[in-house]
């Protein structure tokens, strides 16, 4: 196998792997396994999600999403803004952009690793809902952000167990099959949200989630005021800007900005990919 270049990247604590695909560099190997693999934190590079940059025909790339499950998704906004500034930084677009996703064509803009992309125009929002955890009606409100999201308002945030809880709305049979992702948000005090996100395709809590981070600041427009743009705090530390017009309860020109860096260089070898756990050994 030859080597595979690659770039890491994160935006806001969300990593990921990047890799110029145009010239179809990568091993014969199913797409979703390839990923699963080289995303394998401690035993390969490593990261929430793999984002294959390809041609095409109607913009100056699309892009190729898979979370580090292998699954796919519409949509992620942090990931986004890495495609959209390795895409700059590799003279494949210009700073102003458009490329194709699942969820649809993507605008961005690059100011050096300042990046901002257009999402999607958000779709099913249910302001007032519960759902049934641990005997009880917790209540929440859904929005799909690109993807399907869950946002619970609460206070007492850093204490929160958003894997345990998380996990269980994740796969909770009102969101079957496909499942979706969880944002516990607590207002602070100087008019930013603190989010913590559970993240379907991971299957963990990142350090920051871009959608998530959208699913939020809509959720508190109509909830608690918060007007356009909205600071969210991400778990990382870093925070993203969320911008929106908003009108009768309707949401357009719907904007994620925020930084997206490269973090490092390098080759992905054979080893990389070849390593097997007990239980595929086994199996």
């Amino acid at each position: 196998m030859k080597l595979i270049s690659f770039c890491k990247m994160s935006g806001a604590g969300n990593d990921f792997i990047v890799i110029d695909n145009r010239e179809s560099v990568l091993p014969r190997m199913p797409l979703n396994e390839f990923a699963q693999r080289v995303c394998r934190r401690k035993i390969a590079v490593g990261a929430d999600g793999l984002i294959l940059i390809e041609n095409s025909d109607q913009a100056d790339f699309k892009w190729q999403f898979f979370n580090s499950d292998g699954s796919t998704a519409e949509m992620c906004g942090n990931g986004a803004r890495c495609a959209a500034r390795f895409a700059h930084l590799k003279g494949i677009a210009g700073p102003q952009m458009a490329f194709e996703t699942l969820a649809g064509l993507v605008t961005a803009t690059v100011n050096e690793g300042l990046v901002r992309v257009k999402m999607p125009d958000p779709t099913d929002l249910i302001l007032y809902d519960t759902v049934e955890v641990q005997e009880d009606q917790l209540p929440i409100s859904c929005v799909t952000a690109g993807v399907p999201h869950v946002v619970v308002m609460l206070s007492g945030l850093a204490q929160m167990d958003v894997v345990g809880l998380g996990k269980q709305i994740r796969r909770h049979p009102k969101f079957a099959p496909a499942g979706t992702n969880v944002n516990f948000v607590e207002p602070g005090a100087q008019g930013w949200l603190a989010v913590r996100t559970y993240e379907r395709g991971v299957e963990d809590e990142t350090l920051a989630c871009g959608t998530g981070a959208v699913a939020a600041a809509l959720v508190a427009s109509l909830k608690l005021g918060k007007q356009s743009p909205v600071q969210v705090l991400t778990r990382s530390g870093f925070q993203l800007g969320v911008h929106f017009r908003e009108a009768g309860g309707m949401f357009s020109e719907v904007f994620l900005e925020g930084d997206a860096r490269v973090v490092f260089t390098g080759d992905i070898g054979a080893e990389a990919l070849q390593w097997h756990t007990a239980s595929e050994v086994e199996g």
